[in-house]
């Protein structure tokens, strides 16, 4: 892969300072705070933590190579992933529960971070894989600023859930060079019963139809992402996902050159046991009807998981993890 002077594109924002602007703009949003389209206003300069459970710094579950996303992401060197502890959504399935709900994880003062950051590129990763990074992007960025000068040049992978404010997002052109969101429902009914997330459908659509007008289409050389934008879709039980309003709208909102991750390794983890439809695995029909539903809407570009997906179900499964602490 060749690297010129403005690739990664944080490296032009670090020189002309727009990338600094952003930063200070963004801390100046968790007093109070409002990053995620909760706007909960909490005091997080001043100690308070937000919906989300996150404070003034960054707290990390661990950091890895990882060989389990999708091959243009991990590559033959893996992806570098830093998983973020807290989350602006509560999911009642989520896999990484540990820390995504009960907050399992390592404060980070901007220095650590920016440590972890150079080690994940001293591993000889592709890039580096930030985890749910929506309610810390202020504190990454502080760490980003630090790790350049120490020679950081990654390309920065934004792996999000998708519960995004469109104009956090809007602050991160030029920084970001590949965006991996989650388009997670089609419905807002879902979206509260599954995840406590008001307005997800709004806010995910504006989201990501921004970060698509920054990346544009996936862009790979020599089979590693370089550019672009990803859309994951987490196939549910039950239709919960309401997969054909998804991809209805990638087709004729945004673009069908769009890369879709169509995922098949829903597990009815934490809370999910006794909840039916979530208290189930995904049946082979149910993925083979999203899998009609890409050729339906012409998305044509993406991965499927076969029919068994054993083995790309446990490289997903965030209860594998070892913690930093």
């Amino acid at each position: 892969m060749k690297e010129g002077n403005d690739y990664p594109s944080y490296l032009k924002a670090y020189r002309d300072g727009s990338l600094s602007a952003a930063c200070s703009r963004l801390v100046a949003r968790l007093k109070p705070c409002d990053l995620c389209p909760r706007r909960c206003g909490v005091n997080r300069l001043d100690g308070g933590a937000g919906f989300c459970g996150s404070g003034r710094l960054a707290s990390v579950f661990t950091y890895q190579r990882h060989m389990g996303e999708e091959p243009v992401i991990s590559g033959e060197r893996g992806s570098g992933t830093v998983f973020f502890s807290h989350c602006n959504m509560k999911c009642i399935y989520c896999q990484n529960y540990r820390f995504s709900s009960l907050g399992e994880g390592v404060e980070c003062e901007p220095e650590r971070l920016a440590a972890i950051f150079m080690e994940i590129q001293e591993m000889g990763c592709h890039n580096l894989n930030l985890v749910t990074p929506s309610h810390v992007v202020p504190q990454i960025l502080e760490a980003l600023i630090l790790a350049i000068p120490q020679g950081f040049s990654l390309p920065i992978v934004y792996n999000t859930s998708g519960y995004e404010s469109a104009d956090v997002i809007s602050e991160l052109a030029g920084i970001v060079d590949i965006y991996l969101p989650d388009m997670r429902y089609g419905d807002d009914g879902a979206a509260m019963r599954c995840s406590n997330a008001p307005g997800y459908v709004a806010a995910n659509r504006a989201a990501v139809a921004e970060m698509f007008r920054q990346a544009g289409p996936l862009a790979v050389e020599g089979g590693v992402a370089r550019r672009g934008m990803i859309v994951r879709h987490l196939v549910l039980p039950g239709g919960l996902s309401g997969t054909a309003t998804v991809f209805r709208f990638i087709a004729e909102r945004l673009s069908k050159d769009i890369h879709i991750s169509l995922m098949r390794q829903y597990n009815p983890v934490y809370k999910a046991a006794g909840l039916p439809p979530l208290d189930r695995r995904i049946t082979d029909d149910e993925y083979a009807d999203a899998v009609k539903l890409l050729e339906e809407y012409g998305l044509e570009n993406g991965w499927i998981q076969d029919e068994h997906g054993d083995k790309e179900v446990e490289t997903f499964l965030g209860e594998n993890f070892s913690s930093m602490a």
